[in-house]
């Protein structure tokens, strides 16, 4: 049976970007029907939410899905831009991309950040010798995508049941004099069952891959109990992975080493907002968020997307300026995730030959200021890097 795959092109260059990774797929062989949904800002705007239950509808029963980028602004900002007949009426707005992530139980979020040779925005480090060292990045981060900060249980001006339940903590004495209506509180929950499975999902990989550490990043000397439990949890699950080191590391710390030796890591784990930190950290190595690719798989449904944001400002340039490499090679992961592997490594070892070549870039890739000028430079459009990738597919073996 021919495949179905929900398409969510979303906002700004996602409406770009997701196409170009479909005709990859079609260049490659993979043989599915694509289906359209909506999903992002406009329907916020327009309906009031970004997430609306058609799309919902449609991923439920095909289970896979493309997301190509969204829109999200604060909270006063959102309730401004909303059609004037739905304001006032207490509608909230949240990423529809986190609310897809709690829906479906997206608690596995992958994002593999791994050097392309021959990429001119590689990390590079001086040398003894007075050169320069390019270190080969190949970290993967496992990212638990369904609670921490991530939750969205807060308040601003929290009731009295929350503030009478919070005092009974006594840190909460600090905050005392301060009136709940200056007040504005996060909550970060963190759980045994879903930290255990981000956890045993980051060992079952570095097992199946090869890595030789996983690395736990968390902040348990401050945040003791969230990030405890994830420490501890993890020291129990590594015991079952024997030919494997553990390794734990404070996210600041982590943030300093990351621009040091970031060779020596493997497989990292962390917390929905630790993880997103630690994953743009280390894309900014291979790349930047033109080559961050993402997973977010949950026990039924999946959803592929690149890293990046929409970009608002790229989407009107005609012709259109931007990278799609994250998107075609979360597309990659799709095709493993369908186990399609061998059109997946054919679309990466076309990527790794143009990127090495060298003779077609994005303006990123040239360190250019983006804008309608850097074809002037040299600079490809977002479809002839993408011709240049489909051109240099191997043949399938």
């Amino acid at each position: 049976m021919k495949r179905k795959i929900v398409s969510m092109p979303g906002d700004g260059i996602g409406k770009t970007v997701l196409p170009e990774s479909i005709r990859v797929l079609n260049a490659v062989g993979f043989d599915a029907e694509y289906i359209h949904a909506d999903i992002g800002w406009d329907f916020w705007c327009n309906e009031g939410n970004p997430l609306p239950q058609r799309t919902i509808d449609l991923l439920t029963e095909h289970k896979v899905g493309l997301f190509g980028a969204i829109t999200s602004k604060p909270k006063a900002d959102a309730e401004k831009e909303l059609n004037p007949s739905m304001q006032g009426k207490g509608l909230q707005y949240f990423s529809p991309i986190v609310g897809l992530r709690q829906k479906f139980g997206l608690d596995i979020v992958v994002r593999p950040c791994i050097s392309v040779k021959g990429n001119p925005l590689n990390f590079i480090m001086k040398n003894n010798n007075g050169g320069f060292d390019e270190p080969f990045v190949n970290a993967v981060i496992f990212r638990q995508g369904t609670e921490g900060l991530y939750a969205g249980v807060e308040w601003t001006n929290p009731p009295k049941v929350v503030r009478d339940a919070l005092e009974t903590n006594s840190k909460m004495k600090a905050f005392k004099d301060v009136p709940s209506e200056e007040m504005a509180i996060s909550t970060r929950i963190v759980t045994r069952k879903a930290s255990e499975r981000i956890i045993r999902e980051a060992f079952e990989y570095a097992k199946k891959f090869g890595y030789t550490n996983v690395t736990i990043c968390e902040k348990p000397n401050v945040l003791r109990e969230t990030s405890g439990m994830m420490l501890s949890l993890a020291k129990q699950i590594s015991n079952e992975y024997p030919g494997i080191a553990l390794w734990d590391t404070n996210i600041d710390a982590q943030m300093m080493w990351l621009t040091k030796n970031p060779e020596i890591y493997g497989v990292i784990v962390a917390e929905n907002m630790f993880g997103d930190i630690i994953s743009d950290a280390f894309a900014g190595l291979i790349g930047g968020l033109g080559f961050a690719c993402s997973a977010n798989i949950g026990k039924e449904v999946a959803v592929f997307e690149p890293t990046h944001g929409s970009a608002p400002k790229y989407e009107t340039l005609n012709p259109s300026i931007i990278n799609p490499i994250a998107m075609i090679l979360s597309a990659c992961m799709m095709l493993d995730y369908l186990n399609e592997k061998e059109k997946a490594d054919r679309i990466r070892k076309a990527i790794d030959k143009v990127v090495l070549d060298g003779k077609v870039r994005t303006y990123d890739m040239m360190k250019l200021k983006g804008g309608p000028d850097v074809f002037k430079h040299g600079a490809c459009t977002t479809q002839q890097m993408t011709d240049e990738i489909i051109k240099s597919l191997p043949n399938p073996s």
